[in-house]
Formats: C-alpha cells, sequence, structure tokens
C-alpha cells in the first residue's frame, strides 16, 4: 500500500512537471515568434560615426536616436572611433557590424578611400551601404566596383560662402591662413577649395594652409606657429569648428584677439557664444542632427527596393552670423 501511494506521488510529480514545461516551451515558442516577426518587419541599421569627441558627431547620434525613437519602425545600433585618424577602429567597426548582421550601415567614413574595401565586403554580405557626410571617392569605388550613394552637403560650396563672408569684412590682398581637415577626407580637400574660391574671387592672399586634421589642439598649436612666421595675417580660416576654437584659443595667448577673424564650419553649440561676441566671424550650419537621419531614410527606401533613390542626395548648408538663425 505505501509502495502504490509512493509510486502514485510520483506519477503526479511527473505529470505537473510535464505540464510546467509544455508550458514553458510554448511561452518560448510565442516569445521566439514574436521576437522573429519584430526582427522581420524593422530593419537593423548601423550608424558608424567618426570622431564622438566632436560634438557634431554627438548631435549627429542623437538627431538619429531621436529620429528612431519617434518611428520605431527601425532597429538603430551607434557607434564611432575615439579620433578622426582612427581609421583601423572605423574599418573594424564595419566588420562587427556586418557580423551583428545589420541591415544596413550608415556611415561618415574618417577616409575617402581607406574604407571603401570593407564596404564593398559588407555590400558583398548583402548589406546595404549609405554613405554620409564624407564623401568617398568615386576613382576609389570605381576600382572596387561599387556604387554607394553619397547623403550630404556640397562642402565646396558651403566653405565659399563662408569664405566671401568672411572677404566682406577684409580688404583686398589681406593675408589669410587656413587651417584644412583630413587631407584623405573628400570634405576636407572640398572645404579647402571652397576657401581657395573665396580667397581668388575676393583678391584675398593665402599666406599659409596646413592640416589640422579636424582636431582642436593640432589646431591651437599649427595657428600659433603660423601667426609667429606671418604676423601680418588678418584672418584664420578653419575647415570645422573644432579647429576654429583652438584658432581661437591661439589668437588669444598672442594677444591679438580684437585683430584677427576666423570662420569655421558645422555650427556647433560652442559656436552661438563666440558668434555673438563676435570672438567668430561665421560658420556653416550642415544639419549635423538630420545628417545621419537623411542617411537612414534612403537606407530604409533602398531596403524597400525604391530603385530611384540610388543617386546621391544633397543636403542643405546654411551660412551662420551673428543674430541669423535659419531655423
Amino acid at each position: 500500500m505505501i509502495s502504490r501511494l509512493i509510486t502514485l506521488h510520483q506519477f503526479l510529480i511527473v505529470c505537473c512537471v510535464v505540464n510546467l514545461i509544455g508550458c514553458n516551451q510554448a511561452t518560448n515558442r510565442i516569445t521566439r515568434n514574436e521576437s522573429n516577426e519584430d526582427l522581420s518587419e524593422k530593419p537593423r541599421i548601423g550608424l558608424i560615426m567618426k570622431s564622438l569627441a566632436n560634438e557634431f558627431f554627438a548631435t549627429m547620434e542623437k538627431g538619429a536616436r531621436d529620429h528612431q525613437a519617434e518611428n520605431q519602425n527601425y532597429e538603430l545600433i551607434c557607434n564611432g572611433i575615439k579620433d578622426e585618424t582612427d581609421l583601423a577602429r572605423q574599418v573594424a567597426l564595419v566588420n562587427e557590424m556586418v557580423a551583428s548582421k545589420v541591415d544596413a550601415i550608415v556611415i561618415a567614413p574618417a577616409d575617402s578611400k581607406a574604407l571603401i574595401p570593407s564596404l564593398r565586403r559588407a555590400m558583398e554580405a548583402g548589406v546595404v551601404v549609405v554613405n554620409i557626410d564624407n564623401q568617398l571617392d568615386k576613382t576609389v569605388m570605381e576600382k572596387e566596383s561599387v556604387n554607394i550613394p553619397f547623403v550630404g552637403p556640397d562642402n565646396r560650396a558651403g566653405a565659399k560662402m563662408v569664405g566671401n563672408y568672411l572677404a566682406s569684412q577684409l580688404n583686398p590682398g589681406d593675408k589669410v591662413a587656413i587651417l584644412e581637415g583630413k587631407t584623405t577626407a573628400y570634405n576636407g580637400i572640398q572645404r579647402r577649395l571652397g576657401f581657395e574660391d573665396a580667397a581668388k574671387e575676393n583678391n584675398l592672399k593665402i599666406v599659409s594652409s596646413q592640416s589640422a586634421d579636424w582636431e582642436t589642439d593640432k589646431a591651437n598649436t599649427i595657428t600659433s606657429s603660423m601667426l609667429r612666421e606671418f604676423p601680418d595675417i588678418t584672418a584664420i580660416l578653419a575647415s570645422n569648428d573644432s579647429m576654429a576654437l583652438g584658432a581661437v584659443a591661439a589668437i588669444k595667448s598672442s594677444g591679438r584677439a580684437n585683430e584677427i577673424k576666423v570662420i569655421g564650419f558645422d555650427n556647433i553649440s560652442a559656436m552661438k557664444k563666440l558668434l555673438e561676441n563676435g570672438t567668430v566671424l561665421a560658420t556653416a550650419d550642415q544639419h549635423a542632427s538630420e545628417l545621419a537621419v537623411f542617411g537612414i531614410e534612403i537606407a530604409i527606401k533602398l531596403l524597400e527596393k525604391q530603385t530611384d533613390v540610388t543617386a546621391n542626395t544633397q543636403t542643405p548648408v546654411d551660412l551662420i552670423i551673428k543674430d541669423i538663425d535659419p531655423s
């Protein structure tokens, strides 16, 4: 009798365990099915930026995250590199995004040539690629047999616009200097050319043009050297606002804060006060908070097989001076 009671007790326990396992498996199946449904409906988009120490890219990331939170029709994975020269890490980020099976990569490349082979491999793996901010080199893309659409502003026209405004505040023949961005970055090259266009058109003399790799500290050092070598410089044309900040610091240290004009490019928040008090004359706004969003929207359209968006897309760039806000 005791033996039969133990057997019945064991039987009841086994039944309960089987029922629990069945319930858990059903729950797990529902969870997995819902998850798979979400993943099938929501493409995974990787945003790869340049230096996260640059406020421009922090603003870009925030704009992208706000857009994703508002629309919720895609998943967003954001990452960037420590500084503008860390090309190896940016290549690694592309590979990591592919390994994590993103559907699309939206990238602001630190170098216009070096990233193309890794992006080609991403495309061969079935990943849609959209280029923002710094345009990839057309010759290298042709060599790699890839066509990657670019979404961004006309940097040459934008730099010329800011340079022309500077020229309106100077005299023909005045000596100026340029702080270039990274020399292998297409947007850096285009901004230098835009400044040169403005200088030529307005008869300004460029006495020095050097790369500070987009970095504030390096721009400070180079500007200090320029001022010692060319004490009659009247203006510094910086290819981004981070370098403009370095130029401002160097000019202040030289004791010539009210003598030398500075222009930049990007319209980061630090420019607002400097524009208002006249420390910086002008900058260009290429709408950092929207730039990645433009690229993401193109990526989504490409994933939806809308073939009319494979061409380049030009985005706005506006002149920003004291008391002017295009928004």
